[in-house]
């Protein structure tokens, strides 16, 4: 399922979970003032006056705003007056023009043709930049219309090898340059087994010189293909700052980031996703390791 489509579903629970816990607030506060002392209910004056503060109008219009801006995914065009009689009637206590059975088997439907119609054009898209991509000058290709690099800086150092650590400072992006990960993020320098990578990594970091900067263009058939949590079938590009060809560095890829420490239980291919409950956001902290449960495409032969 793509980030896109997961991101909506996450709008509708972060909503459902809201009221839910509105409701449960209201009723421990209805339970503490029945049972609050003298003492306690002045502790609970401070709280109050801040209450009354709040801009109820402002908030609501702040809360509709972020459930607008998260239904732009694509394949999923919602008819927006549709979502707000939706809303209103829910709200008054009407009932819903499906039940929950038919919602959830609509929705999964067009959860569906979404996520395939976007594997098919990012598939094509990748497939397109990659035959005109392999014909540019200073572009040298590991494995035709699959695979490919550009040196932006000569090295001079040791060689990477297969099956080596090498220690890299790195940037992720897709086709279109939105960033979706960098070892600047993870606060430097990070050591990668090239064991435990995506095969469009793993074989196109081999080779590189202690000091050489690399652009390396790797299909989705070497990448994440339709799986984990990137968009399905989408071309990656990765900036590569080789630091050290092979590292004893006890630092291995996995969930590191806040209140995160970085073990061998980590069994995840992202390095942190932003706190879900603070800000609900599309993009992930990724590296090209293939410890996740969520597997990479296989290579095709």
């Amino acid at each position: 399922m793509s980030k896109n489509i997961k991101l909506l579903v996450l709008t509708c629970l972060g909503f459902a979970l809201t009221m839910t816990t509105i409701q449960a607030d209201d009723k421990t506060n209805n339970s503490t003032k029945m049972s609050s002392t003298p003492s306690s209910a002045a502790e609970k004056a401070v709280p109050a006056e801040k209450n009354d503060q709040i801009d109820m109008k402002k908030l609501s219009e702040a809360f509709g705003n972020f459930i607008g801006r998260n239904l732009q995914s694509p394949g999923l065009s919602f008819d927006l007056e549709g979502i707000i009689n939706g809303i209103r009637d829910g709200a008054a206590g009407k009932p819903s023009p499906l039940s929950d059975k038919e919602y959830e088997e609509m929705m999964a439907a067009v959860q569906e043709k979404a996520f395939k119609e976007m594997s098919t054009t990012n598939l094509k898209n990748a497939n397109d930049f990659l035959s005109k991509n392999g014909k540019e000058a200073g572009v040298i290709e590991i494995q035709p219309n699959k695979l490919q690099y550009m040196i932006l800086t000569e090295g001079k150092g040791p060689v990477v090898e297969a099956h080596s650590s090498p220690k890299i400072h790195y940037t992720g992006k897709y086709q279109d340059g939105t960033v979706f990960g960098t070892s600047e993020e993870m606060g430097g320098p990070i050591t990668i087994p090239l064991d435990q990578t995506i095969p469009g990594f793993s074989k196109g970091i081999i080779g590189m010189k202690e000091g050489e900067k690399r652009r390396l263009f790797v299909h989705p058939d070497l990448g994440y293909g339709t799986s984990g949590q990137l968009p399905p079938n989408e071309l990656l590009i990765f900036d590569i700052d080789l630091v050290k060809a092979n590292s004893d560095d006890a630092k291995k890829p996995g969930a590191v980031g806040k209140g995160h420490s970085s073990t061998d239980d980590d069994d995840d291919d992202y390095f942190f996703e932003e706190d879900e409950e603070e800000d609900i956001e599309p993009s992930k902290q990724v590296i090209p390791s293939t410890t996740s449960s969520a597997k990479p495409a296989e290579v095709k032969k």
